[in-house]
C-alpha cells in the first residue's frame, strides 16, 4: 500500500468513538475534506456457494446504522453469488490519507421502494444503460450494446425512465468492522470492532 502525503500520528484506542457506524462517518468525512477522489468506491467480495471468490469495485449509495447499500443488475454475477451466499466484505482504501476499512456481515436486497427513489436519482443515460446492460453476461459486441441504448432513448422518448425489474440495491449489515492506518516501517494500527448483543467490542490487532 502507498504512504499517505501528509504523516499522521499513531492511532489510539482513545481516538476511536465506541460506535464504529459514528467512526465510519468521522473517517469518510476525512477522506471527503481531504480530496480524495470518489472516497465511497469500494471493493465488494463476494463467494460462491462453493466458497470460490470474486471482488469488483462498486459506489456505496448509503450508510449508518441500518447498514451500507449497494446498487446492481440482480442477474448479475455478484446477485447470483449473493442470492447463493448472501454475505460479503466490504473495502474502503483511501491512500491519500493512510486509512482503510474493512467491513464484514449479512447482505439482504433493499425493499423496491429505496430502490425506486434511488433510481430516480441517476443520470438518464444511467437509467437507459441500466436497462440496455445484461450485466456479466457474453454479448457479440460493443456495437449490438450501443444499438441497444440507441433503442431504448427512442423507446422512452422524453418519458421518465422507470427501475428495471431486475435492478435495485442491497444492504449489507455489519457483523465486524477493522479501521487501519498506516504507520511508517509497517507498524500499522488495526482496530477491530465485533459486534457483542447490542454493544461493540474494540480490540487492536497485530499488523
Amino acid at each position: 500500500m502507498s504512504s499517505p502525503t501528509q504523516p499522521i500520528r499513531p492511532l489510539d484506542e482513545r481516538d476511536l468513538d465506541p460506535d464504529p457506524f459514528v467512526q465510519f462517518v468521522a473517517w469518510l468525512d476525512g477522506a471527503r475534506v481531504a480530496g480524495v477522489h470518489e472516497p465511497e468506491a469500494m471493493t465488494l467480495a463476494t463467494a460462491s456457494s462453493t466458497g470460490a471468490p470474486s471482488a469488483r469495485m462498486v459506489l456505496l449509495r448509503g450508510w449508518g446504522a441500518n447498514g451500507f447499500v449497494f446498487f446492481s443488475n440482480y442477474e448479475s454475477r455478484k446477485a447470483g453469488e449473493l442470492d447463493a451466499n448472501p454475505r460479503a466484505a466490504l473495502v474502503l482504501h483511501w491512500a491519500l490519507i493512510g486509512r482503510q476499512i474493512r467491513i464484514e456481515g449479512a447482505v439482504a436486497r433493499t425493499t423496491a421502494a429505496e430502490s425506486d427513489a434511488y433510481f430516480a436519482t441517476r443520470e438518464r443515460g444511467s437509467q437507459i444503460s441500466a436497462w440496455a446492460s445484461a450485466q456479466s453476461r457474453p454479448i457479440p459486441d460493443r456495437a449490438a450494446l450501443e444499438q441497444e441504448v440507441a433503442d431504448l432513448t427512442q423507446r422512452f422518448g422524453d418519458a421518465p425512465v422507470p427501475r428495471p425489474p431486475n435492478w435495485g440495491g442491497y444492504r449489507l449489515m455489519p457483523s465486524s468492522f477493522e479501521f487501519w492506518q498506516h504507520a511508517d516501517n509497517r507498524l500499522h494500527d488495526r482496530f477491530l470492532y465485533t459486534q457483542q448483543g447490542h454493544a461493540w467490542r474494540i480490540e487492536r490487532l497485530a499488523p
